[in-house]
């Protein structure tokens, strides 16, 4: 982690990017899986998400087919990330993988890779 930031901000950037993340894995898992599937993640990526998209229902467009509302949704929570976050906290946009979740689980990705000897 990044010494010149308050620990809240790496707190609101890990809420903010898991609730992205699994609004996306429930697209992803929607492509195999329905919606009311029995699967016990699909259950779980519905459960959790669906609080969230009642919420974001008047901003959705109505020509959005069903399955793609949640990547729509989503899209909200990067745009916060990436615009919103580092303009109230007076920063420049820094560019892909400087979200600090992405930035450490990249990190860990790295060192785990580097510690196998091939």
């Amino acid at each position: 982690m990044s010494a010149n930031l308050h620990p809240l901000v790496y707190i609101i950037d890990y809420i903010l990017g898991v609730i992205m993340w699994t609004l996306i894995g429930r697209v992803a898992m929607n492509i195999f899986q329905k919606e009311d599937s029995q699967f016990f993640f699909m259950k779980v990526f519905v459960k959790f998400t669906n609080p969230l998209l009642k919420i974001f229902k008047p901003l959705t467009p109505s020509f959005i087919i069903q399955p793609l509302v949640p990547l729509y949704v989503a899209w909200f929570f990067f745009m916060i990330r990436f615009y919103f976050m580092p303009w109230v906290l007076g920063y420049s946009v820094m560019g892909m993988l400087s979200f600090p979740l992405e930035s450490e689980i990249s990190r860990q990705i790295y060192q785990f890779f580097n510690s196998i000897k091939f």
